[in-house]
């Protein structure tokens, strides 16, 4: 329990006022287990692959499957954290589904290194690629190349899903993006190893071979074109151990630098290699000496399920200070706060996680008063930029970037202010120089969506389309142009007119019938699963366990030694 006459005992300690056991706080706490049981029941699901039949196959082949390979290829009592778990969540259903889009990435430890680590599920369709697929190996790819993370390909795929191949082959970033970028993180000097484990087909055999070591298992397959290929192609028969067995690309075509005889063996020299890798210089982050006990926040993570509403729709709700948050992810819940009397609907501050200073830019969700320049004084919306919030955030990011701090984003923002007072004061010009200092920042930015994500509040906080080296959501996040009910009511309207403008008239039940149809679809599309369907975000986090995400994260920014020079840009004055 948390006490709630807590006093700091050190000047910047924030003292936290959350009692975890009053009403409304317990009923938060039961609705988040409640989010969170669900979302772990579809994990788990999600975990299952192709099922038990397909891991049954698997295992007939002689081969592990995917997560087993992973068990092995891990540090013993590591965390993995596994990215874009919910990839492809409810789509392609009409091709039996893809769970996890077909792959398996995230961030482990092996030999005591982090590594990026790309596994194909050979139990969903033979592991071949989907168009989410593709995406999803590119986007931890990307990841890799800006943080210089080792990258661990473990392939066991059929190649290009042919159903789908024009949405996986031909464009920009589809399935061949994941070749080039192998040789650019070659030329980068990123570490990249392949264990080929099963079959290594077509255009995806360029893979492993553009990798710097590679590994295959006997009875595994590498080749342009499998036998029945050949045949069909240039009326040749052969087998495919003729064709691309281990033991002729380890003795005739020299594509392969060890063969080993089973899973088991290709992991355990997969780790041998690892632990021989060499260690280049760190990033000029500052980090201090670290105690996980005596640096722990003060109080409890799990403290956080208590904070926000499921209610999304209700504003009043889901009002909570965002220093309470900030409290339970930072060491010793220390926070040195930047003009904290002046647009105070954003938080701005200094702090450390496991060590590591960094900057924090967050949305305050309390109502919060403000004197103008007229001396009049206000209440600002909770959750809302306003120009002097904007203001504030754009010298803090430019404070960070000249002192190379890396910047954290806690989003549960409605947008900015509008109206006629918000553009009289600017608004405009003051959002555009908080996103034109979020663009060009050039320390590492990390981003969790805790709760709203709304319209170009989410471009100031540093959503997907600036770059974050990470972003993670709560299962309370929400994704959108605007809130639910507003953009319900707006789309209801805009219907109307139409049926209006064709000689019908709705009754106000069917009115109220098509409101609540399109606010279903709308909360449907909203939801942090459909985000990280698409790759918006890269994890669902449990809230207890954002800190450990949070450190994990800076620890693989910290690989990446090179900051380039920071050039701020015209910034509207």
């Amino acid at each position: 329990m948390t006490n709630p006459n807590a006093l700091p005992k050190v000047p910047n300690q924030l003292a936290s006022k959350l009692d975890v056991n009053q009403q409304r706080p317990r009923s938060n706490a039961v609705a988040m287990q409640s989010l969170l049981a669900d979302i772990r029941q579809q994990e788990s699901e999600i975990r299952q692959g192709g099922g038990p039949k397909a891991i049954e196959s698997q295992h007939g082949k002689k081969r592990l499957t995917a997560r087993e390979r992973l068990d092995l290829l891990l540090d013993p009592d590591t965390t993995f954290h596994e990215l874009g778990l919910f990839a492809a969540f409810g789509m392609y259903e009409e091709w039996g589904g893809a769970p996890s889009a077909g792959v398996i990435t995230g961030l482990g430890r092996v030999s005591g290194r982090l590594c990026m680590i790309v596994a194909n599920d050979a139990t969903v369709k033979a592991g071949a690629f989907f168009p989410m697929t593709a995406k999803k190996v590119l986007r931890v790819q990307h990841i890799a190349m800006e943080n210089r993370i080792p990258t661990l390909y473990l392939v066991d795929s059929a190649g290009i899903f042919l159903p789908l191949q024009e949405d996986v082959f031909p464009d920009q970033d589809d399935f061949g993006r994941i070749f080039r970028n192998n040789a650019v993180m070659s030329a980068m000097g990123i570490p990249q190893i392949t264990a080929i484990m099963g079959m290594c087909v077509a255009g995806g055999a360029y893979l492993p071979v553009m990798t710097d070591q590679v590994l295959m298992t006997e009875g595994s397959g590498l080749f342009l074109a499998g036998p029945a290929l050949v045949q069909a192609a240039i009326g040749q028969k052969y087998s495919a151990e003729e064709l691309g067995g281990a033991t002729m690309h380890a003795e005739i075509s020299g594509t392969v630098d060890f063969k080993e005889p089973n899973d088991h063996l290709c992991l355990a020299r997969l780790r041998s290699l690892v632990a021989r890798l060499g260690h280049p210089p760190q990033a000029p982050f500052d980090r201090l000496a670290y105690d996980p006990e005596k640096d722990a926040p003060r109080y409890p993570a799990t403290d956080l399920y208590a904070l926000l509403s499921s209610e999304t729709s209700r504003a009043a709700a889901n009002s909570y200070d965002m220093h309470e948050v900030i409290a339970r992810l930072v060491d010793r819940s220390e926070f040195d706060e930047y003009r904290p009397g002046y647009g105070r609907t954003l938080l701005c501050g200094y702090a450390r996680i496991g060590g590591f200073s960094v900057g924090i830019v967050a949305n305050q969700k309390t109502p919060q008063p403000q004197t103008s320049h007229t001396g009049e004084k206000r209440v600002e919306f909770g959750g809302v930029i306003y120009a002097e919030s904007a203001d504030k955030a754009a010298r803090f990011i430019l404070d960070c970037n000249q002192n190379l701090i890396p910047l954290i984003f806690l989003h549960d923002v409605n947008g900015f202010m509008v109206g006629r007072d918000a553009e009289w004061s600017g608004i405009i010009r003051s959002g555009a120089k908080m996103v034109t200092a979020v663009a060009n920042s050039v320390v590492p930015k990390i981003s969790v969506v805790i709760g709203g994500s709304f319209g170009a509040g989410n471009y100031a906080m540093c959503g997907k389309a600036y770059d974050p080296r990470f972003i993670f959501a709560w299962p309370t996040a929400r994704y959108a142009v605007m809130s639910g009910d507003s953009a319900a009511n707006t789309l209801v309207e805009i219907r109307i007119r139409q049926l209006e403008r064709d000689g019908r008239r709705l009754s106000d039940q069917e009115k109220q019938d098509l409101l609540a149809s399109i606010k279903s679809t709308y909360e449907a599309q909203t939801d942090c699963r459909y985000a990280a369907a698409r790759l918006w975000v890269d994890a669902i986090l449990d809230p207890a366990e954002t800190r450990d995400a949070l450190l994990t994260a800076l620890e693989a920014a910290a690989l990446n030694p090179d900051v380039p020079k920071f050039n701020p840009g015209v910034l509207q004055t």
